[in-house]
Order: structure tokens, then C-alpha cells, then sequence
């Protein structure tokens, strides 16, 4: 089989599971190797792994780039969760199988038993069809993109295949978590595509993941008695851009006890409305709540 036959053949069985990725395409330049784009486009030379499994240059022995050649280069996607979105439903658009839920629940640190939030920025791994060489196992290819090989049981699920040996020519797809543009790279994604898969849902991911990293800081603001700084901190997560309900609702309860706290009954009162806004069930435990938290939010 020539290299172009292969590459024809990863490329059908790509578009046959899922929906375009955010993947694009490079012209290799004179002097390029694949450690230096990987190194350029992923801030990693050693993910040129990732890059010779994407474009099947390492079936039957190996194979080198050259320049004018045009190689793939695998990225993430991202989607904003609307109405009616379900891991398993999500799963199905971009992974091509609703049973895949759970990698991708897992991948945006979630559940698949739980849906995701309207307005949540998902992150979609980007996936690569390995073509299996001789002595591939499950095991090996796990090795080889995720350093572990005792997660080939993993990628059998995914496929949908039992332990039997693999064939010379499977494909098999592997969802590469991690796997990140470095600045560079999504330049480069913008000249070659016009975007990284959309840049809103992308810039949406970035602030969200911003905040998650801010909300425990902000308890503790609270459980610490800083009150000032528990105030400018919510605030400043609010004001950074499009959050989920649940975030909000954590911001707006956190700012509820510090408005409480610093005599700001006004402001607490509207603390209060914006935290029932956002908490599908939003509760006051007398035992657990302060009179004061509680006649805020009677006003």
C-alpha cells in the first residue's frame, strides 16, 4: 500500500466517525522536521508523536517529510452547551458514538450522569485514527500517546473492540487529552482555517476555566473573614466574561455573606436575588445560615 493509499484511508475513516475537527493543515518548509513544527504549533517537541500517528508516517517502517508536503495537524475543538445538550448527545456530534460520553464528560472534568450547564465552554479532544503496524496492541498504542500502558483497556472501549490482537491496517482512534495550540499554533490554525475551531466558544473556555480556578480563593476569602477582598474578587470574576449558572450562583452566594458582612444590605439583598437567578434550588438551612443572611434575602 502506498503512503498515499494510507493517507487516503485515514482520512475516510476520520470523516466517517465524527464531525470536522479543528484540525488543519501545514505545507512542511525546507529544513522542517516534525520535532520543530511540534515543538512550534504544540510548545513540545516530543508531541511529534501525535503528529507522525495523525498523517501515518511511521506505517511500514517509517516515513520522512519533505518539503511542500501537506501533514495534519490535530487540535481541539470547543462548543458552548445550548438547550437540550447531553454529554451523550455531544458525544454523538463530535465523537461520533453518544457511548462515548464519559471520555468527554471526563475531559471537561464533569459526569456523564449529569448535563452540562447551558453556556458551558466543552473542550473536544482532538482525536487521531492510528493505523496499527505489526505488533501493535492496545496496550502499546496507549504507551505511545498517553505514556501509560495499562489504559489499553481504555482505547478497546472507546472503539468498541474486545482484547482480540489487532490486524495489520486497523485504524484505531485515539482522543488525545492535553493536547493544546500553543500561541503560535492557533496563529497558524487562524491563517490556515480562519479559526480554531470558534474562537468565541474558545475564548468563552478560557474565562471559564479562569473562574473555576478563582471560585475556591473566593471561599476562602469568605471562610477568612476578608471580606473587602472576597468583594473585589467576585466581582472581577463576574465582570470577565460569559460564566455558566452554576458559577454564578457560587459568585453571587459568596458575595450574599460579604455584603451581609460589611453592612451593605442593598447590595446584599440584590446578592441574594442574582444567587436565586442562578440555583435551581437555592436553600437558607436555619441552622446553617445567620438571621442576617436570612432577612436579607426576606427583603
Amino acid at each position: 500500500m502506498t503512503a498515499r493509499a494510507v493517507l487516503a484511508l485515514v482520512a475516510l475513516g476520520v470523516l466517517t466517525w465524527a464531525r470536522p475537527s479543528a484540525a488543519f493543515s501545514h505545507i512542511v518548509k525546507p529544513g522542517e522536521t516534525l520535532s520543530q513544527i511540534a515543538a512550534r504549533v504544540y510548545g513540545e517537541a516530543r508531541k511529534e508523536t501525535v503528529l507522525a500517528g495523525a498523517n501515518a508516517l511511521d506505517v511500514q517502517g517509517g516515513s520522512a517529510i519533505v518539503p511542500g508536503m501537506r501533514i495534519e495537524i490535530p487540535a481541539p475543538a470547543h462548543h458552548t452547551v445550548i438547550a437540550g445538550d447531553t454529554w451523550s448527545s455531544l458525544a454523538l456530534t463530535w465523537l461520533g458514538d453518544g457511548r462515548r460520553s464519559d471520555v468527554l464528560a471526563r475531559h471537561n472534568h464533569a459526569v456523564a450522569w449529569v448535563d452540562p450547564p447551558i453556556g458551558l465552554a466543552v473542550e473536544i479532544p482532538a482525536v487521531i485514527a492510528h493505523i496499527a503496524a505489526d505488533g501493535d496492541t492496545s496496550a502499546t498504542i496507549a504507551a505511545r500517546y498517553w505514556g501509560d500502558a495499562n489504559r489499553g483497556w481504555e482505547l478497546n472501549a472507546f472503539n468498541g473492540r474486545h482484547e482480540a490482537p489487532l490486524q495489520r491496517g486497523e485504524i484505531v482512534l485515539v482522543w488525545l487529552p492535553g493536547l493544546e495550540l500553543s500561541d503560535a499554533g492557533k496563529g497558524e490554525a487562524l491563517l490556515s482555517t480562519g479559526q480554531v475551531g470558534s474562537q468565541s466558544d474558545t475564548g468563552r473556555l478560557d474565562i471559564q476555566r479562569r473562574a473555576d480556578a478563582e471560585l475556591p480563593l473566593l471561599a476562602d476569602d469568605v471562610r477568612q473573614g476578608r471580606y473587602i477582598e472576597a468583594v473585589a474578587r467576585a466581582n472581577r470574576i463576574v465582570a470577565s466574561g460569559p460564566l455558566t449558572r452554576p458559577a454564578l450562583a457560587l459568585i453571587y452566594r459568596a458575595l450574599l455573606e460579604a455584603y451581609v458582612a460589611l453592612g451593605a444590605d442593598t447590595a446584599a439583598t440584590a446578592a441574594c436575588a442574582s444567587w436565586r437567578a442562578n440555583d435551581p434550588n437555592p436553600r437558607l438551612d436555619p441552622s446553617l445560615t445567620s438571621p442576617k443572611v436570612r432577612e436579607a434575602c426576606a427583603r
